[in-house]
């Protein structure tokens, strides 16, 4: 193993905390990832990895080591990216994190055609709501839904998509249909936990161009796009979500809007990804077409 590989395999088993992962990741056996970092340490004459039954994390040398891999493997990466033929034809493997019901309205629908234009790239592809820590986990870039909170990310806005509030069809007929913001405080609501805040989402309607907020109550909280929706669905009570995912419900009448007046602002789609003097080709070219699928996304996508 040459010293670059081995600097990659080091900063890998820094951020996994595991040399499994770090060997699984990077397709290597177990005993070469454990037989380079021995001769690794060999080599440079300090112990830069302390191990214990559960993880590895760097000693105070390992973690100087950390960073000054970090810099040079960025440094390797931007002078083969300037070459002409890696920024004309991007090659190597790009993992990426989508938000579920985006990825299979927008993303995976059309997926085929960025691999026929980028032979290339392998994309290693997660789905989830999840809060995904990019350099720990060896992301290139997550596309997810909302106002992005995570520190140290650039985050780059792609869509703006319509959203409404509704109730299944069952819910409003046992409990009647609120005409004012003041009558909804008196219904139930299918209540949404952040993964980003830790904290229950409150309703949000615009009124006079200004986005109020109300605390809904509610039986049942949920964590994913999917759940959300299928609980309200179930009649459990209202949520607020994107068109894109209850269109057909609300056109079959499963659903019913509510409060057309008082719409809540749009859903803001942006991709996250870690901040660098100079993006990979791969992640380059992968982001630009997210925003190509994304803006100007109908509210029924199609």
């Amino acid at each position: 193993m040459d010293r670059i590989d081995a600097m990659r395999l080091f900063v890998r088993i820094v951020e996994l905390k595991s040399f499994t992962a770090a060997a699984a990741e990077l397709d290597l056996p177990r005993s070469n990832v454990s037989y380079a970092m021995k001769e690794l340490e060999k080599r440079l004459g300090a112990r830069l990895l302390a191990r214990s039954t559960r993880h590895v994390s760097p000693t105070p040398e390992g973690l100087t080591y950390y960073e000054s891999c970090r810099r040079v493997l960025m440094e390797v990466e931007q002078a083969e990216s300037s070459m002409g033929e890696a920024v004309s034809n991007p090659r190597g493997r790009l993992r990426v994190d989508l938000q579920a019901s985006l990825a299979t309205a927008f993303v995976f629908p059309h997926l085929g055609e960025f691999c026929r234009d980028h032979p290339g790239i392998d994309l290693v592809i997660g789905t989830g709501d999840r809060l995904v820590d990019l350099v720990r986990e060896g992301v290139d870039c997550v596309l997810r839904a909302g106002t992005p909170r995570e520190s140290g990310l650039v985050a780059r806005r792609v869509a703006m998509l319509p959203t409404a509030t509704c109730a299944s069809r069952d819910y409003i007929a046992a409990n009647g249909t609120p005409a004012t913001i003041a009558q909804m405080r008196e219904h139930l609501a299918v209540n949404f936990l952040s993964s980003a805040t830790g904290r229950i989402e409150p309703f949000e309607f615009t009124v006079a161009g200004k986005v109020q907020a109300v605390a809904m109550r509610g039986r049942v909280c949920v964590t994913s796009a999917e759940a959300y929706r299928a609980c309200c669905l179930q009649g459990l009570g209202f949520i607020q979500a994107p068109r894109y995912g209850i269109e057909a419900a609300l056109a079959s009448g499963e659903l019913v809007e509510v409060l057309r007046d008082s719409l809540p602002p749009p859903m803001p789609i942006s991709v996250m990804f870690p901040q660098q003097q100079q993006m990979a080709p791969r992640v380059r070219v992968f982001i630009d077409w997210l925003v190509q699928r994304l803006q100007g996304a109908p509210t029924v996508p199609g």
